[in-house]
């Protein structure tokens, strides 16, 4: 199995077109994808969890 993309904070900020503030403010509430934060304090997001994000954002035709 291939191991799962992890995507940096500024990349995952390029593809949901989000400013880093707006971005925190969403993570405030719960609302932001799930990040895993690495013991020097960067923060990274596994591409099946910005999917999954992506998804449940999804508005039905």
């Amino acid at each position: 199995m291939a191991r799962d993309e992890k995507l940096k904070l500024p990349e995952v900020l390029a593809e949901i077109k989000m400013s880093r503030a707006a971005f925190y403010r969403l993570r405030a509430r719960g609302k932001a994808p799930r990040l895993i934060k690495l013991s020097n304090g960067q923060i990274r997001c596994r591409r099946s969890d910005l999917d999954a994000w992506w998804a449940t954002h999804e508005i039905a035709a």
